[in-house]
């Protein structure tokens, strides 16, 4: 299917379809640092600012509020949290890292301000709630990721 909208544009073609692109992001210096706490030690870490004393998880180089310099001022986060919101995944994809329906949550790890995207097993779709405790299940192997970090499972109370 082609259109034409201008004579700007009279030989181009628009093509209506769906595209998928893979692709490979880089750590730094920053994220590579949390991943190798994550692979070598199974510690989560973050940052936290001098100025403000905001604890970010994933780790950053700048505080997004005092644009402070934070990769001097590391913390040992907890390896629990709470789901502050989720989704569940009802589709499948091949870049997608488990196959449906699984849940990816907002997790706020203890001892930081900012949640992380992570995966959330060990319970049904339908029984997941904001509010709830987890804890963070670590691959037993390491991918030198955040999936290093397997997923994270429901805290028995």
């Amino acid at each position: 299917m082609s259109t034409c909208r201008n004579e700007i544009d009279k030989n181009s073609f628009v093509m209506f379809g769906k595209m998928t692109m893979a692709n490979q992001y880089f750590a730094g210096r920053v994220g590579s640092r949390f991943i190798i706490s994550l692979r070598d030690e199974g510690k989560i870490l973050g940052v936290r600012c001098p100025k403000c004393d905001k604890v970010y998880l994933p780790p950053r180089e700048y505080c997004e509020k005092d644009f402070e310099k934070l990769d001097e001022n590391w913390v040992e986060l907890g390896n629990e949290g709470v789901i502050t919101n989720y989704t569940v995944v009802n589709y499948n994809d091949k870049h997608l890292p488990r196959k449906a329906p699984y849940i990816l949550a907002l997790i706020k790890v203890d001892g930081a301000d900012t949640p992380i995207a992570h995966i959330v097993e060990g319970i049904e779709p339908e029984q997941v709630r904001t509010g709830m405790r987890v804890k963070a299940v670590f691959a037993e192997k390491t991918t030198n990721t955040i999936r290093d970090i397997d997923h994270f499972a429901p805290v028995v109370e």
